[in-house]
C-alpha cells in the first residue's frame, strides 16, 4: 500500500522541519516547500529520506500560482494528497502600525492569507471525497498575534493571522461533508528564527521567561500538535484553532 503523503509549506526550517520530522517518524512522504536556502533543504530531505520515506523538496513562493501548481504536481508524482500545513509565512521589521505602507501590507498579505488559501484550494480539489478522493486534513499555522495585536510591532502580521483564523473555520465548514478537516495552531513565544527575520533576534530571550509557564516553546512543541490534528486521533476535531501558547 502507498504511504500517506504530506505537503508542508515553509517546510524546511523551524516549525515546518520539525513537522516534517515527525510525519516522516510517522511514515509519510513529504513534499516540503521553501524559498530559500537550497543547501538546508537539501540537508533536510537526505535525513528524512534515511528514514525509509521519500521526501521531495521543491523551491517555491506560495504567493506564486505557478510555483504552488509544481508544488502540488510533485506531491501527485507521490500518491494520493492525504495532508497539507500551511506553515509558510512572512514578518517584516518591528514598526508601529502607522509606519507600515501599504506595499508591506500586501506582501504579508499575499504570502501568510493568499499563498494560504492558493495551497489549501488545491489540496481540497485532490482530497475531496466528492471527486471519488479519500478525504484528508489542512492545518494552518496561525499565532497568537492575531487575538493579541502585536502593537507598535507587526499588526500587519498580526491581521494577516487573524484572517486566517477565519478562513480555517469557514473552509472547515464547507469540506466536513467531504472528507476533509481543516484546523489551525496559534503557537505563542517559540524559538525558531522567525524572530530574527522581523529585526529582533533577542526577542524569545527577552520575552520567554515572561510566559505564563516560565519558558518559551520549541518548534516540536507546535509541531506535535499539527501532526495529532492531521492524525485519525482528531478524526472529530475540525473548525478548531488550538492555542499552543504556554498560557500567553
Amino acid at each position: 500500500m502507498s504511504r500517506p503523503v504530506a505537503v508542508v509549506t515553509g517546510g524546511t526550517r523551524g516549525i515546518g522541519a520539525a513537522v516534517a520530522e515527525l510525519l516522516a517518524d510517522r511514515g509519510h512522504d513529504l513534499v516540503l516547500g521553501y524559498r530559500s536556502r537550497d543547501a538546508e533543504a537539501a540537508a533536510l530531505a537526505a535525513r528524512l529520506s534515511e528514514r525509509g520515506v521519500e521526501a521531495r523538496t521543491v523551491r517555491a513562493d506560495v504567493a506564486d500560482d505557478a510555483d504552488v501548481a509544481r508544488l502540488f504536481a510533485v506531491a501527485d508524482e507521490l500518491g494520493p494528497l492525504t495532508a497539507l500545513v500551511n506553515n509558510a509565512g512572512i514578518l517584516e521589521t518591528q514598526r508601529s502600525m502607522v509606519e507600515i505602507d501599504t506595499a508591506r501590507w500586501a506582501r504579508v498579505f499575499a504570502v501568510n492569507v493568499f499563498g494560504a488559501a492558493a495551497c489549501s484550494r488545491a489540496a481540497v480539489r485532490r482530497m475531496s471525497t466528492a471527486s471519488g478522493a479519500a478525504g484528508g486534513a489542512i492545518v494552518n499555522l496561525s499565532s497568537r498575534a492575531a487575538q493579541l495585536g502585536s502593537p507598535h510591532e507587526y499588526v500587519d502580521y498580526a491581521a494577516s493571522k487573524a484572517a486566517l483564523d477565519t478562513m480555517t473555520r469557514g473552509l472547515a465548514l464547507e469540506v466536513a461533508g467531504y472528507g476533509i478537516r481543516v484546523n489551525a495552531v496559534r503557537p505563542g513565544i517559540i524559538d525558531t528564527d522567525i524572530h530574527a527575520a522581523g529585526g529582533d533576534p533577542g526577542r524569545v530571550a527577552r520575552l520567554g521567561t515572561g510566559q505564563p509557564m516560565g519558558r518559551p516553546g520549541s518548534a516540536v512543541e507546535v509541531a506535535e500538535a499539527v501532526v495529532w490534528l492531521l492524525s485519525p486521533a482528531a478524526s472529530y476535531v475540525t473548525g478548531t484553532v488550538l492555542d499552543v501558547s504556554g498560557g500567553r
